[in-house]
């Protein structure tokens, strides 16, 4: 498959900025596969698509305020995004750094507040192992100091708004950089009205990193390598899983992560682990039969999942009616469920 095979005409004002005052008031486009259709809907319409039954995956990783601004002690402005805790050595994170010089190991980091960050090596080009120096640790600064990572094309300064809308109602279990967007349209009462419903929901956890959006820059998709992304599913949910595929019901997983983490499941049989699955056409899905998910950049890895799923030539007549029809696109754009 061709890089240009991932383009589509994006019109930048289609972007989403801010969020819906109501999150399950965005509007949803129905994909059928089987008839190749395309119908325009609600989210909070949602259960009229799915059957008593049908279960939904849902992603339920907290997003931490990853992004960190420091100086050098030369006082070169650097900014940090913190992915995850390294194997070793202990107490370093790994991060990606932007400086207008280099970073060599070594290289000591200054905050606002006076603490210290070491430099202490490199996992790989571009993936720092950085540690802070004297007591406290990575965690607690960052709770003090860090900053949500909203997408680049948000243009727009984080607020204080955007530590609850940039959160999934059912977030749980931090780590991720950026949040489940799929999951966003998502509130309390939809939840429970699914339930009331026969609809069943069980959570699993992948904390996604920035990997998943990371630019495919060869120009055969198929020679991309995906960043390792930690995923867990407990043993209760995959035995939920499991039962509705014994009966005939369906497996609907809300968000590319939460079908990254259903996959590689499906893959491995392991029930936790670091994947780094690449999902692109020409894959065959062993459990995910149904996926919402958000309208997506072209040219990514996530534009490449929808493709596997619902086929190029739907998803790009899919997205040609969402922009005809002025969708939201993006993180806090409309939804497209596809069944």
């Amino acid at each position: 498959m061709r890089l240009s095979d991932l383009d589509y005409d994006l019109p930048p004002e289609l972007i989403a900025q801010r969020p819906l005052e109501r999150r399950d008031e965005a509007r949803m486009e129905v994909v059928d596969r089987k008839r190749g259709t395309v119908e325009h809907s609600r989210f909070y319409k949602l259960g009229r698509y799915l059957h008593p039954g049908d279960v939904l995956v849902l992603n339920d990783t907290r997003v931490f305020p990853a992004r960190l601004m420091a100086r050098k002690e030369s006082g070169g402005k650097v900014e940090l995004l913190f992915v995850r805790k390294a194997d070793q050595p202990p107490r370093a994170w790994i991060s990606l750094i932007h400086s207008h010089r280099p970073c060599p190991p070594g290289t000591r980091l200054v905050l606002d507040r006076g603490e210290t960050l070491q430099i202490v090596g490199y996992q790989r080009p571009g993936r720092a192992l950085v540690a802070m120096e004297g007591e406290g640790s990575i965690e607690g600064m960052l709770a003090n100091n860090g900053l949500l990572a909203l997408p680049h094309y948000i243009k727009r300064e984080v607020q204080a708004s955007d530590a609850d809308d940039y959160q999934t109602v059912y977030a749980n279990h931090t780590g991720a950089v950026a949040a489940p967007t799929a999951g966003l349209h998502f509130t309390r009462h939809l939840l429970e009205e699914l339930e009331q419903s026969g609809i069943k929901a069980v959570f699993i956890t992948l904390h996604i990193g920035p990997g998943t959006f990371a630019p495919l820059r060869s120009q055969e998709v198929e020679a991309h390598s995906m960043e390792g992304e930690w995923y867990t599913i407990a043993p209760q949910a995959a035995e939920t899983i499991a039962h509705a595929r014994r009966i005939g019901s369906r497996i609907v997983a809300v968000g590319t992560s939460s079908v990254r983490a259903l996959e590689s499941y499906a893959v491995t049989g392991d029930l936790e682990g670091l994947t780094g699955l690449f999902i692109y056409p020409g894959f065959r899905f062993k459990l995910v039969e149904g996926m919402i998910t958000n309208f997506h950049m072209p040219r990514t890895t996530v534009l490449a999942m929808v493709m596997a799923f619902a086929g190029r030539e739907l998803t790009l007549s899919a997205y040609r009616e969402a922009i005809r029809h002025r969708y939201r696109f993006l993180s806090y754009g409309d939804a497209m469920l596809i069944l």
